[in-house]
C-alpha cells in the first residue's frame, strides 16, 4: 500500500474556538428558552429552541473528535470506516474528519527497545496497572536490544551473541497495513538474520574456512571481523523489513562469548595456542642468536671450535636463551678439552 501524506492546513485552533463559541451559544439557548417557557408557559417556538440548541451541543462536542495534536516526529494514519485516507506526519494542531480512527497495531506492544515506555498509568486500586494506548506512530529514531541468542558457529561451538539495532519507520502505511505488528514482525527478523549470518563464521579465526561465499578460504571471524559481520547483519535485516516501511540504520554486536557449558574448555584452548605461538617465538629469536653468536666468532676468530664444542655451545645457548628459569651458570677454569 502506498503512503498517502495530508497537506492540511492547521485549522485545529480555529475549530477549536468555533466549537467552543457554538457550545457557549447553544448553552445559552437552552437556558434562555428555559427561563422562557418557566416564566410565559410552554410555547412550540421556545420547544424548538430547546430541542435546537440541545443537538448544536451533542453536534460540537462531537467535532471535538476531529482535534488531533502532533509533537514533532510524530504521524497518524488515518482511516475512514475501514479506508485508508491518509497520514499526517508535520507537527502542529489539526481538525480532521470526526469519524477519522488512528490506528497503531504496536501501541501495547512493548519489546526492550528505546521508545517503549509506559506513560500513563492507572495503580491506584487496583493490582496491575492499566496503560492508556497511544495510536500516534513514532518517527524518531529507536534502539531494538533482544535477548541474547544462543547460536551454533560454522564449526558447531555453540555461542552467546546479542545485537542492538537501530531502526525507524519510513512508511507508515507499510509498517501498519502490510504487517501484523510491525514491532513483533522487526524484533522477529532480527532473531532469524541474526542466527543466518552467524552460523556461517567461526568464533575465532579457522582454517579452511569461507565466510564470504568466493570458495576461497579467508580469515573472517566472529570476534576479528565484528564490523563485517554487523554490517552484513544489518543488510540482511534490512531486506527483510523492506516491505514493513522500516529502515535499518545501523547493527551493532553487543555481546559476544562462547556458551558457558564450553567456555572453560574454549580458555584453555586459546591459553595453549598462546602459549604455543609464545614458545615459536621465543626460540626463533633464540636460534638467530645463537647463529649471529657463532658467526660473530668465526669473524674475528676468537676461538676455534670443533664441531662436537660447537653443538655443546649451540644447546646451551638454546637451554639459557628458551628456558623459563633464569640459568645458573658454572664456570669452567680449566681447559675446554
Amino acid at each position: 500500500m502506498k503512503e498517502i501524506v495530508l497537506e492540511k492546513k492547521k485549522n485545529g485552533m480555529a475549530m477549536l474556538l468555533l466549537i467552543i463559541f457554538g457550545i457557549i451559544l447553544s448553552v445559552a439557548g437552552i437556558i434562555s428558552s428555559g427561563v422562557y417557557m418557566e416564566s410565559h408557559g410552554e410555547n412550540s417556538i421556545a420547544v424548538s429552541i430547546m430541542i435546537l440548541s440541545i443537538l448544536l451541543v451533542v453536534f460540537f462536542f462531537v467535532l471535538t473528535a476531529g482535534l488531533k495534536v502532533l509533537k514533532p516526529q510524530e504521524a497518524l494514519v488515518l482511516t475512514l470506516f475501514g479506508k485508508y485516507v491518509g497520514t499526517l506526519k508535520n507537527e502542529g494542531f489539526y481538525f480532521v474528519h470526526p469519524f477519522c480512527t488512528a490506528i497503531n497495531p504496536a501501541a501495547k506492544t512493548k519489546l526492550n527497545q528505546s521508545g517503549d515506555v509506559a506513560k500513563h498509568q492507572i495503580s491506584a486500586g487496583s493490582k496491575e496497572a492499566v496503560e492508556i494506548a497511544n495510536n500516534k506512530i513514532s518517527l524518531k529514531i529507536m534502539t531494538l536490544n533482544n535477548n541474547r541468542q544462543k547460536i551454533n558457529d560454522c564449526l558447531g561451538n555453540p555461542i552467546e551473541i546479542g545485537i542492538a539495532v537501530t531502526w525507524r519507520i519510513v512508511d507508515t502505511a507499510k509498517a501498519v497495513f502490510n504487517v501484523d505488528n510491525y514491532k513483533e514482525f522487526l524484533s522477529l527478523q532480527c532473531d532469524s538474520a541474526l542466527r543466518n549470518v552467524v552460523r556461517l563464521y567461526p568464533y575465532d579465526v579457522a582454517p579452511n574456512v569461507d565466510t564470504t561465499g568466493d570458495g576461497i578460504a579467508d580469515e573472517g571471524s566472529l570476534r576479528g571481523s565484528s564490523e563485517v559481520v554487523a554490517d552484513r547483519i544489518r543488510a540482511e535485516i534490512q531486506e527483510r523489513v523492506q516491505n514493513a516501511g522500516i529502515e535499518i540504520v545501523e547493527a551493532r554486536i553487543t555481546y559476544l562469548a562462547y556458551a558457558p557449558e564450553i567456555a572453560a574448555v574454549m580458555l584453555q584452548r586459546q591459553q595453549a595456542s598462546a602459549i604455543i605461538d609464545a614458545r615459536k617465538m621465543i626460540v626463533d629469536g633464540a636460534v638467530g642468536m645463537v647463529e649471529m653468536a657463532l658467526e660473530r666468532l668465526n669473524e674475528n676468530q676468537v676461538v676455534d671450535l670443533d664441531e662436537e664444542r660447537k653443538a655443546a655451545m649451540v644447546s646451551n645457548l638454546l637451554v639459557v636463551l628458551c628456558g623459563n628459569h633464569d640459568a645458573q651458570p658454572i664456570v669452567n677454569s680449566g681447559s675446554l678439552y
